[in-house]
């Protein structure tokens, strides 16, 4: 691999790099820094779920069709699971504080274009600008998390995180629905912006760079790759479930996406500098833990996908009924979230996931036998189990997945788990809406009761997939990666005159 020359000029500089660049010029304060990147995670995973049920107003202003207002949620989602990979090269390549602070501000960017667009496909890329700083922010937020805090405090700064990733959603959608009803649209991006602006001031002036800079080589067409790979699977499973599997371009999607995500993988594997570095899945507990994520996310998708589908149109409860039924279990996910932390660091993470997937199964199989009488107190406590559960599995298996790898392998980590969450919700919605709807009985002979069945199916394979968490959990094991190796790196680096390899 190329090492990195200096010359005269760049030595004369090499105090004032150290000190804007070096990773061990760590932050002051860093329950700031930390208060800092939870406001900004907070003001862009808010709004991913804030404009679902704006979508009427949308229809109604732009003069469109439901089919094309659905696309400022997919859009986004899409551009947000193509960046997420390519963070692991950004990190690597720019300063942790310029990545933020560009983040944000393509996310405010976005967010004025989206607030003065006069046209859907204004607003469309308005929403393509946000999604491109919304992917970069959640990767980089952990991977700087994992540089400032040591690992015996990680599982609680996570935690703390995972507070806003459980809350945000949470308040999103009603929040939305008081504002669509009370003021113009608009107000939904423009309530945004001070958050992110504000972020990005304190950023500017408490951040500070880091992690390590390697400065790989841009491989353009891995980025290509990446792009068309990620992005035709995560279309093709979001399409797949709403148009059927066997519509061509749902089986072109994901034809195109899988073949080009399998040389995509082997091109990584050739590279001296890959864009995402797949060889940390060599690590067991690694893919041990990531996979559990995974299976948490898809079972936690589906209360968030069949809960409202199902009181909405198999009941006779409102929107606003079945989001305030969402509410407690969301609410006490992002209350709990600090605290399973606090367990975290000092237990790990194999009983948390243990209990945690155990509570999610069982309170999963007592959806599974809903009727159109079924309670509101029923469905809100039995979520809020749910959750509960959820809280004591994410951010614990998360945490112990990146403590497996050496600090210059996080930035790599936080991409390939991030990724394969957002891949594991896109598959978890479509695989949970095909069964929800194949299952379903002939309403002209059964009825409302037909539509149920389908619902109920559709959680029983929901706690299966929970039941494999259970099993999976079992075999955590902390075999974290030593600080020894560590220094022992920064030690090899030091040797090499501050060649970066």
């Amino acid at each position: 691999m190329a090492k990195r020359t200096t010359g005269d000029a760049s030595a004369t500089q090499e105090p004032e790099r150290a000190s804007e660049e070096s990773p061990k010029a760590l932050p002051v304060n860093r329950n700031v820094v930390l208060a800092v990147l939870v406001l900004g995670a907070f003001v862009i995973i808010l709004n991913q779920t804030l404009l679902n049920t704006a979508l009427p107003a949308f229809m109604r202003d732009f003069e469109i069709t439901a089919n094309s207002a659905q696309w400022v949620t997919t859009i986004f989602m899409l551009v947000n699971g193509i960046m997420i990979p390519t963070t692991a090269f950004l990190i690597q390549k720019f300063t942790t504080r310029t990545l933020f602070l560009t983040a944000m501000g393509l996310f405010s960017a976005g967010t004025i274009v989206c607030a003065m667009a006069p046209t859907f496909a204004v607003l469309l890329v308005g929403r393509i600008v946000q999604a491109s700083g919304g992917g970069i922010i959640i990767p980089l937020m952990q991977t700087i998390l994992f540089a400032i805090f040591p690992r015996h405090k990680r599982g609680t700064a996570m935690g703390t995180f995972g507070l806003v990733i459980a809350f945000a959603p949470a308040i999103g959608p009603s929040l939305s629905g008081w504002i669509v009803d009370s003021f113009p649209w608009q107000i939904l991006f423009l309530m945004m912006l001070p958050i992110s602006v504000i972020a990005m001031i304190i950023g500017y002036f408490i951040l500070a760079n880091v992690t390590d800079r390697t400065f790989p080589r841009l491989d353009v067409l891995s980025i290509i790759m990446s792009s068309v790979a990620f992005g035709g699977l995560l279309y093709g499973f979001s399409a797949g479930g709403n148009t059927g599997w066997t519509s061509p371009g749902v089986v072109l999607s994901l034809s195109i996406g899988a073949i080009v995500l399998a040389l995509f993988v082997w091109r990584q594997l050739r590279l001296d500098d890959p864009i995402l570095e797949f060889r940390v899945l060599k690590n067991p507990m690694f893919t041990l833990n990531t996979a559990l994520g995974m299976c948490v996310f898809i079972a936690m998708i589906g209360g968030m996908i069949m809960i409202p589908l199902f009181m909405q149109n198999m009941s006779d409860y409102s929107a606003m009924e079945a989001g305030l039924a969402l509410l407690p279990g969301a609410a006490l996910m992002g209350l709990m979230s600090p605290v399973t932390g606090i367990i975290y660091d000092k237990f790990g993470a194999r009983w948390l996931a243990v209990i945690g997937f155990t509570l999610l199964t069982g309170t999963t199989f007592m959806f599974t036998t809903l009727t159109a009488d079924t309670s509101f107190t029923y469905i809100a406590a039995v979520n809020t189990g749910r959750m509960l559960g959820t809280a004591m599995i994410i951010m614990p298996v998360t945490t112990a997945a990146l403590n497996q790898l050496p600090q210059r392998m996080v930035p790599h980590g936080t991409a390939l788990n991030n990724t394969m969450r957002q891949i594991a919700a896109s598959v978890g919605t479509a695989i949970l809406v095909t069964v929800m709807t194949g299952a379903a009985l002939d309403p002209a002979e059964h009825g409302v009761a037909g539509l149920i069945h389908g619902v109920n199916v559709a959680f029983f394979v929901s706690a299966v997939i929970g039941a494999l968490g259970i099993v999976g959990a079992f075999f955590i094991k902390e075999t974290r990666q030593t600080e020894t190796t560590e220094a022992t790196v920064s030690s090899q680096r030091a040797d090499s005159g501050g060649a970066q390899i």
